[in-house]
């Protein structure tokens, strides 16, 4: 298919995921009912995103007047946080949904006429690329607000698929990635965003990284070993919100009748020891490290392990290769699957789950590489540098495979649970 064809074609199934998690699968009152200061109304997602198409496919790209002017400022993500955003004059449902639609007719009828060349914003389709993603994104968070929806009907179907068959013995096992350069980030993938330029060569002394994430029943051990309740293991700003936020387990989990469950999109089941632990911030994920003798990996340590192939000494896009799928992701499973599952999907090393089941917390913060440049606004990557945030590197179930590479850097507060964050651990040679 050529590039036009397959623009298009991710357009569509992106706008089928977004009505499929809201409009589709929520009445009026769910959808403007916001479920957690940390998250929008789903209905304020949705216009969010035909506004960004707009800004980006429909004025910049294709030179069109603006369709909405007036609500630009309502669903610019900088102007209102997302606590404040259920008090804003916000498009209904109904409005939301003939704005999107109007606005996706107007860009595939201009996607035809559209010069995908002559330009760095449109080269090689990469406005259409960032919007595309951009959606998926927002797909992402959707699924989490779904999450922390307390009240109501279960309406997701948690388990459309089965999971694959894992391999349990690779939990806790440990490979050794050899010292010396690699390169990190890329120069010439279309669609990267600015924080993953440029392609530059890192050099790292060898290090040892789990196969696998680490596993519920990995971290139940170290609950019941009081990992908690022993400061010894914890940063000192992380004791400070554990102590503060009196959280004792990842969230969503709970003990009842003598076990601990979970509730995952509005129902209560046991927590499966097999699946990789997720809903742990970065302060639980670092404690639990520290624990075992181990640390988190740096984000230049995990790219390496998923991305380099020491036997050709070239990169790789995804850990198995520079295509084909061999990950959890796109929310086919609406869970982790068991940790040691897709062993086709392992790096040149041996590591397996690099992409998909659980976003990584590494323990690098969130800065640009040497020589970045910011394109085409600051406010994706530049305006989060420093040391507020922390990167995680890999994905979730919940991420779309067009958002997910060895290169995408994702990053968040240490202390965020509701994201679909686990890890994995390294340790010195």
């Amino acid at each position: 298919m050529d590039l036009k064809e397959r623009i298009a074609t991710e357009l569509i199934a992106a706008r089928r995921r977004s009505v499929g998690l809201t409009l589709d699968a929520l009445d009026e009152p769910d959808l403007v009912t916001q479920v957690s200061p940390l998250m929008s109304p789903l209905v304020w997602d949705l216009a969010h995103i035909g506004n960004y198409e707009e800004l980006w496919l429909l004025r910049a790209a294709a030179g069109q007047e603006a369709m909405r002017p007036e609500i630009d400022d309502l669903y610019d993500a900088f102007e209102h946080p997302r606590a404040e955003r259920p008090k804003l004059p916000l498009l209904t449902p109904a409005e939301s949904r003939a704005y999107i639609d109007t606005v996706r007719n107007k860009v595939l009828d201009s996607l035809e006429k559209a010069p995908l060349s002559g330009g760095r914003l449109t080269e090689g389709g990469f406005v259409y690329g960032m919007v595309i993603q951009h959606e998926h994104q927002h797909d992402e968070t959707m699924l989490a607000t779904h999450q922390l929806r307390k009240d109501g009907p279960a309406l997701l179907d948690p388990s459309p698929a089965e999971p694959p068959a894992g391999d349990v013995a690779l939990a806790g096992r440990e490979v050794l990635v050899e010292a010396g350069p690699f390169v990190m980030g890329t120069s010439d993938d279309p669609w990267a965003y600015d924080n993953e330029r440029g392609a530059h060569t890192v050099d790292l002394p060898a290090f040892f990284i789990d196969v696998t994430p680490v596993s519920n029943a990995a971290y139940l051990a170290f609950m019941e070993n009081g990992g908690y309740d022993d400061p010894r293991w914890w940063h000192p700003d992380g004791w400070d919100w554990r102590m503060r936020s009196e959280k004792r387990a990842p969230a969503f989990w709970r003990r009842e009748g003598g076990q601990w469950v979970r509730r995952r999109f509005g129902r209560t089941e046991p927590v499966p020891p097999e699946e990789p632990v997720q809903h742990v911030c970065w302060y639980e994920a670092d404690a639990y490290a520290r624990w075992v003798g181990k640390r988190l990996p740096t984000e230049a340590e995990w790219e390496k392990a998923a991305s380099w192939d020491p036997a050709a000494g070239r990169k790789r896009r995804l850990p198995w290769g520079d295509d084909g799928e061999h990950a959890n992701l796109g929310q086919r499973l609406m869970r982790p699957a068991p940790v040691g599952s897709y062993p086709e999907g392992a790096s040149a090393y041996g590591v397996r789950q690099l992409l998909g089941d659980v976003w990584e917390w590494t323990s690098s913060d969130f800065r640009g590489y040497p020589g970045f440049r910011v394109f085409p606004y600051k406010e994706y990557s530049e305006v989060f540098f420093g040391t507020d945030y922390k990167v995680l590197r890999g994905g979730s179930w919940a991420t779309h495979p067009m958002a997910c590479r060895t290169t995408f850097r994702n990053w968040d507060y240490p202390i965020r649970r509701q994201i679909f964050a686990g890890f994995r651990c390294a340790r010195d040679v």
